[in-house]
């Protein structure tokens, strides 16, 4: 059995398939990010450092703080797309996402770890339950850049149960492995909103799994995450096409009830735009520092550092 994971010439990134695979869902994570540097609008902190200096500087037992597990919300499917560009023919702003996965106790990166993504498109759309709740969002005036309120309502199949796919559209989904450092790339487009959610990509991270022919199979799940935006990107966004007909009612990362208010350690992304013309492309950066030993399925939170009841989503919100 080759547990080499697949190649670019191996699996194209448009036409790489893969059989559902048996993992167990989620894990222990902790989450930091590293900042991209350079001009335009950019994002920084003293958390910021590469293991070695992590290492180097620490006096705790680990290198970065776990954070919060995460739900996975109703609309993950299993890997079933083999690939790092996961646009196929969604419009959005071109958005370029850097995540490395370290081993938060050794600070030393997680190779060939299968990294999946799913979001919704630029109007709130998820692939394969367009029939459900990731139908298209309404259509009429633009909403408002600064919403204020407590979320209410949300497409259907929130709470976190997962739902079955309703049809064959596989777009802004991708799994791909980590390599040598830990760290993984895709490409996708700056994701919408949809009713009772700020906007967010999902993530998970797999472990001591095997890539075949068919993919990757067994191990088991280390992160079940989410990652968000800071409010000036989204609202920068959501005055071009084709996110400005998306109407539906805007959640701020503050308001949102899944984002558990706690910075990188939470999933903030670092982000780098050009502030006067973010629709060339953003580009994302984070470093997920995981406990690759541990294991939770991602279906009510997860354990310490998950969102209590003040950060509950009202009964009617989605958690997708």
């Amino acid at each position: 059995m080759d547990s080499r994971p697949p190649t670019d010439s191996e699996v194209p990134e448009d036409k790489g398939q893969l059989a559902r695979r048996t993992v167990l869902v989620a894990g222990g994570v902790a989450v930091t990010a590293v900042g991209v540097g350079g001009v335009l609008s950019a994002n920084a902190s003293a958390q910021e450092a590469t293991p070695a200096t992590a290492a180097a500087t620490s006096t705790e037992d680990t290198c970065y703080t776990l954070t919060s597990e995460l739900v996975e919300g109703p609309y993950y499917i299993d890997a079933e797309k083999i690939r790092r560009d996961v646009t196929e023919d969604q419009p959005g702003i071109p958005l370029t996402l850097d995540l490395k996965v370290i081993d938060a106790d050794t600070c030393r990166p997680l190779r060939n770890a299968a990294v999946d993504i799913w979001h919704c498109n630029a109007t709130g759309v998820y692939s394969g339950y367009e029939s459900t709740g990731g139908g298209p969002a309404p259509t009429g005036p633009p909403p408002s850049g600064t919403p204020t309120g407590t979320p209410t309502g949300g497409p259907p199949g929130g709470g976190g149960g997962h739902q079955e796919p309703t049809d064959d559209d596989r777009f802004l989904r991708g799994t791909w492995h980590t390599d040598r450092h830990g760290q993984v790339t895709f490409r996708t487009v700056f994701p919408g909103w949809y009713q009772g959610r700020c906007v967010h990509i999902h993530v998970k991270v797999h472990v001591d799994g095997e890539w075949t022919d068919a993919g990757y199979e067994g191990g088991h799940t280390c992160h079940t995450g989410q990652l968000f935006f800071d409010e000036k990107s989204v609202i920068a966004t959501s005055v071009l096409e084709p996110y400005v007909s998306n109407t539906a009612t805007r959640t701020t990362l503050t308001e949102d009830g899944i984002y558990p208010q706690n910075g990188h350690e939470g999933g903030l992304l670092y982000l780098k735009y050009d502030r006067r013309h973010i629709g060339r492309g953003v580009r994302a950066r984070l470093t997920l520092g995981v406990a690759p030993d541990e294991t939770n399925d991602g279906e009510g939170g997860g354990g310490p550092g998950g969102p209590g009841p003040s950060a509950s989503a009202s009964p009617s919100a989605t958690t997708g």
